[in-house]
């Protein structure tokens, strides 16, 4: 016959193994939770970059970055001449 303090502790350790399981399963949600965050913030970050470079961009007329062609170089000189 099972005494109450090997049924105590029986429960005891079903308990636990339960509560273990219910552990690893939170922290594979919370991981997959960080991942889907983490992923939305690059996404965000990425955007709001994309955003500054084109307020930025609109800001400067185009200026920066912008590469005359010859073509335009020479357009330039000859009107330049001309006062």
């Amino acid at each position: 016959m099972m005494t109450f303090k090997t049924l105590t502790a029986a429960s005891v350790l079903a308990v636990s193994a339960l509560l273990l399981t219910g552990c690893d399963q939170a922290e594979k949600s919370a991981q997959q939770l960080m991942g889907k965050a983490a992923e939305s913030a690059k996404l965000a970050i990425d955007e709001t970059h994309k955003a500054a470079e084109q307020a930025l961009s609109d800001a400067t007329g185009n200026i920066i970055g912008k590469k005359d062609s010859p073509a335009d170089s020479d357009k330039e000189e000859s009107s330049s001449q001309e006062i």
